[in-house]
C-alpha cells in the first residue's frame, strides 16, 4: 500500500478577506499553489502534493471560495475575475513566505483563475505573478457542448443533494463510466456536505453555477479576456490535455500554443477532462518533467 505524506492544515485570506482553507505538503523548497477545477475541493490533488513534496518542493492546495472549507462569500461574488483575484493574493502571500514565485498548477476553473491572475488587466509590468503556469485542460477558447455536460452535471444534484454517499457514487459512475469505481467512499465522501435535513450536498456553494463563467465560442467577454491574457504570459507554460477531453479539443490546444508560442503541450491518452483523476501516472509523468526543466529558484 503507498504511504503518502500526511499534509498541514493552513488557512489563507483571498482578495476580498474571505477565509480559504488550504493543506500543505513539504516543509522546503519553492512553493507550488495549487488550484482544483469547479465543484471540487482540495483533496483532489491529494496524489499531486505528494508527488511535489516528494521532489523537494512545497504544494500548497487551497479550497477555492465557495468550495470545501473556505468561507462561502456573502454576495456571491464567483465570477472568474473573482478567483483570479484570489490566485493574485494566494501567489503573493506564498511569495512573501519563500522568497520565490510560486508555480501555479490550475485544473479547469483553477487554470482559468491562474491565467487571468496571470496575464489579466492587472498583469504586473516586470516579471509575473507565478514564477511558472500548468493549465490542467483547460484553454480560452473550450467546447460548449463540453462546458455544457460538464455543468448539467453539477446542476443536477445541487440543490436536492443524495440520500446517501452510495447514491452520489452513482451518480458520479453514471457520468464517469470509463473510470474503474473506487472501493471506498472515503474519497467521496470528502466532497459532500451532511446537511440538518440528512441529505448530502456538494462541498461547494449553490450560488457558484450563477456566475457569469462562460467560456467558448459567443462567450464574449469572458472568451477575449483570456485570449488576451494568453497574449501577455511570459513565464514557462505547460498545457496539460486529456486525449479524449470533452471541452478542449486539439484545436483549441494548436490555438493556445499559438497564443503562448513558449508553452510546452502534452496530450494524456485515456484521459477526459478530469486528467489527473483519470491518469494520474501519466499527469505525473508530465508534472515532474515539466518542473524539473524550470530553474533551481522556481
Amino acid at each position: 500500500m503507498t504511504r503518502y505524506i500526511t499534509p498541514a492544515a493552513a488557512m489563507f485570506k483571498g482578495a476580498s478577506g474571505n477565509a480559504l482553507t488550504g493543506e500543505v505538503y513539504g516543509e522546503e523548497g519553492p512553493p507550488v499553489l495549487l488550484l482544483h477545477g469547479g465543484g471540487q475541493t482540495r483533496h483532489a490533488w491529494h496524489k499531486t502534493g505528494d508527488l511535489i513534496a516528494r521532489l523537494g518542493r512545497t504544494a500548497y492546495a487551497v479550497d477555492q471560495r465557495g468550495h470545501g472549507d473556505s468561507e462561502w462569500v456573502e454576495d456571491g461574488a464567483y465570477s472568474f475575475p473573482d478567483f483570479a483575484a484570489d490566485a493574485r493574493v494566494l501567489a503573493d502571500t506564498l511569495a512573501e513566505r519563500s522568497g520565490v514565485r510560486p508555480v501555479a498548477v490550475g485544473a479547469s476553473l483553477g487554470g482559468i483563475a491562474a491565467l487571468l491572475a496571470e496575464g489579466g488587466p492587472q498583469h504586473p509590468k516586470t516579471g509575473g505573478v507565478f514564477s511558472a503556469l500548468v493549465l490542467v485542460d483547460i484553454t480560452p477558447r473550450v467546447d460548449l457542448d463540453g462546458v455544457a455536460k460538464v455543468q448539467g452535471f453539477m446542476r443536477a444534484h445541487a440543490k436536492e443533494g443524495f440520500a446517501s454517499i452510495a447514491e452520489a457514487a452513482d451518480a458520479v459512475a453514471a457520468y464517469l463510466p470509463h473510470r474503474p469505481r473506487p472501493r471506498s467512499h472515503e474519497g467521496l465522501k470528502k466532497n459532500l456536505r451532511l446537511h440538518p435535513d440528512g441529505r448530502w450536498r456538494w462541498h461547494w456553494d449553490p450560488r457558484f453555477l450563477d456566475g457569469r463563467r462562460r467560456v467558448g465560442p459567443g462567450g464574449g467577454e469572458i472568451e477575449q479576456m483570456l485570449i488576451e491574457a494568453a497574449k501577455r504570459v511570459t513565464v514557462p507554460a505547460l498545457l496539460v490535455r486529456g486525449a479524449s477531453s470533452e471541452l478542449v479539443k486539439e484545436e483549441h490546444a494548436k490555438e493556445f500554443i499559438a497564443l503562448v508560442p513558449h508553452a510546452t503541450y502534452v496530450d494524456v491518452n485515456g484521459a477526459r477532462h478530469m486528467v489527473a483523476g483519470d491518469r494520474n501516472d501519466q499527469f505525473a509523468d508530465a508534472i515532474k518533467s515539466f518542473l524539473a526543466g524550470l530553474p533551481s529558484s522556481s
